[in-house]
This record gives structure tokens, C-alpha cells and sequence, in this order.
């Protein structure tokens, strides 16, 4: 169990951020023991035959294999600088982690246990040159394992943000933290995680706490990071049905309604963007729209801004219409 103080003045300056690196570190710690992360199954038979052939995982992989051990093992703080904000860009994360200052790499290198492997130890005596080499290998990591699915992946997150929000406006930051996860709670001040290999300060009231959503960390949280600001990944709600094939479409449902609003509204189970539901569906975004349309007129659907986005979710009385139609 670790306590880290969290004042009330760090409480009120907690924030949430989404982050590329960090589904990067906690999906490989999902390729290193997928026997633990049964719900991420599918996308490892997927992606690992394509990582392999890479050599981005396996005995014959590089750097970034190498740096994120199965769970609980230590995972280097720098490899997860804190993210910006809710807006995930992978091309700036990955210039704050070359940035890193070589002592910083050093420090965290130190803490492995073991001998080093030839990657590490070079890595260790010139982080420059080995940091460069290690956003080369992420980059190359991302396109193959998690490009193709970011864009379900960022609205998934994008909703644990807004239903946190909620809750944090609803009912206060304590019900908030400790409605988390259950490895985690906060009381007297001091926030409490059961969880080995945290590296975890006092949080001062600046500037406060980073809560990063997470689709690979799952079923835990994956660590608190020493560092200003430090970060506590979650993991996000709804991840159950992430990999499920598409729902399908009652008939009943499709005979009044039409076929494309009755796969809309089977689709539209979180909040989503117009763009993905052209993707998943096979519409045309323009088609979608006018569908969408349709369904906010009869009360079907509902949408809200989020950042540049619109997204769509169904009503009660969708589901009332899709429970019955089944």
C-alpha cells in the first residue's frame, strides 16, 4: 500500500489528461501477460503476429520491449512524461520523452533490477542517441498496434472524462477519486493505492494530480509517477464491449425505422463522432448526418460538443425501443 499526501489544495487542482504514451506502455505490459487482460484477447491475437515480424516484441525485440516489464515490474517514470491535456498528440509526447534529462534517464535505469541487456546499458551511458531510438521504435509500435483502433479508443476515453466530470461537479472530488478504482481511495488527506513499484511524492497544491484514463491498464491502476506533475492511470469505464464484434440490428426495429437509423442507434451505445460511425458503419459521413438528424427530431438521439467534436449518444427511449425490439 502506498499513501501519498493529497491536501485539499492538491485536490482542487486535479486534472484529466489523455495520453498516447501511456496506452503504448500499458498495452505492451498487456502483450507481456495477456493471460491477466482477457478483455484485451482479440486485439492481442490481432497486432501480435504484426509486432513480432517487426521484432517490437519478442525475444528478438529492441529498446522499447525491453523498458516495460510484465506486471508489477518496475515501468521507468520517463517513458510517461505528464500529457497536456485532453487533446492526446503523439508527435509532442514523444518530444517531451527525447527531452528528458540524461540524469533523469539514468536514475530511472538504475532502479531495474538485474543485469542490463546491451540495449539498456546503451541506452544508459548516451540517452540521447537512445532516447532518439526509442521514439523511432514507439512510433513504429503505434502504427501497427494502435492507429487502426485510436479513433474508438479516444471516444471511449473521451466518455470516461465527460462521466468523471459529471461526477466530480455532481458529488466533489472525494467521491470522484474514490469511485477510481478499488486498489484506490482517498481519505485524511492522503490519497492510498495498493500497488508495488510507485514511485510516489507528497502532491503539492501545485500543481496538483494528473488522472490519465486508460484502455490497456485494466483490470489495475498502473502506477503513480514521481515527477511534477505526478499521475495516477486508470482504468477507463466501458471497456467490456470494446472489442466485440458489431451489434447486431433487430428487425423489428429495422422495419420502422430503416436499417442504417437502426444500426446507428445499435452503434451509438457510448458517445461517438459522426466520423467513426461512417467507419464502423460503412456510411457515407454525410448519410450519417442525415440519419442522426432524423433521430435527434423523434428524441432518439442526443449530441454534445466535446473539444472540436460532436458527439452522439441514444436516449432512454432508444434503449427502451432496442430492448424491446430484441
Amino acid at each position: 500500500m502506498v499513501a501519498i499526501g493529497l491536501s485539499a489544495g492538491g485536490v482542487a487542482r486535479i486534472r484529466f489528461a489523455v495520453s498516447c504514451l501511456w496506452e503504448v506502455v500499458a498495452s505492451l505490459r498487456v502483450l507481456r501477460d495477456p493471460g491477466d487482460h482477457a478483455v484485451h484477447l482479440r486485439w492481442v491475437r490481432r497486432v501480435r503476429p504484426r509486432l513480432t515480424e517487426a521484432r517490437l516484441v519478442g525475444p528478438d525485440a529492441g529498446l522499447l520491449w525491453q523498458l516495460v516489464p510484465a506486471p508489477p515490474g518496475y515501468l521507468a517514470d520517463f517513458l510517461t512524461p505528464p500529457p497536456a491535456g485532453l487533446h492526446a498528440d503523439l508527435d509532442t509526447e514523444l518530444a517531451a520523452l527525447r527531452d528528458t534529462p540524461a540524469g533523469t534517464v539514468r536514475a530511472h535505469l538504475d532502479l531495474y533490477p538485474g543485469t542490463r541487456t546491451p540495449a539498456l546499458a546503451a541506452l544508459h551511458a548516451d540517452p540521447v542517441a537512445g532516447l532518439r531510438r526509442l521514439a523511432e521504435e514507439i512510433r513504429a509500435y503505434w502504427r501497427i498496434a494502435l492507429a487502426p483502433d485510436w479513433p474508438r479508443l479516444r471516444l471511449l476515453l473521451d466518455a470516461d472524462v465527460s462521466a468523471r466530470a459529471r461526477r466530480l461537479a455532481e458529488d466533489g472530488a472525494g467521491a470522484l477519486l474514490n469511485d477510481l478504482h478499488q486498489q484506490v481511495r482517498w481519505e485524511d488527506d492522503t490519497l492510498l493505492i495498493a500497488q508495488r513499484h510507485c514511485l510516489a511524492p507528497d502532491v503539492p497544491e501545485r500543481p496538483g494530480l494528473v488522472l490519465v484514463p486508460s484502455v490497456f491498464v485494466w483490470p489495475s491502476v498502473l502506477s503513480v509517477s514521481a515527477g511534477d506533475p505526478p499521475q495516477l492511470a486508470y482504468p477507463a469505464r466501458g471497456l467490456a464491449t470494446l472489442w466485440e464484434r458489431p451489434p447486431g440490428v433487430p428487425d423489428a426495429l429495422a422495419a420502422v425505422v430503416g436499417r442504417g437509423r437502426a444500426r446507428l442507434l445499435a452503434e451509438l451505445a457510448a458517445p461517438t463522432s459522426t466520423s467513426e460511425l461512417a467507419r464502423r458503419t460503412g456510411m457515407s459521413p454525410g448519410g450519417v448526418s442525415q440519419h442522426l438528424t432524423a433521430l435527434r427530431a423523434a428524441g432518439l438521439v442526443v449530441t454534445h460538443r466535446r473539444g472540436r467534436m460532436l458527439l452522439s449518444a441514444r436516449t432512454d427511449l432508444a434503449d427502451a425501443l432496442l430492448s424491446a425490439a430484441a
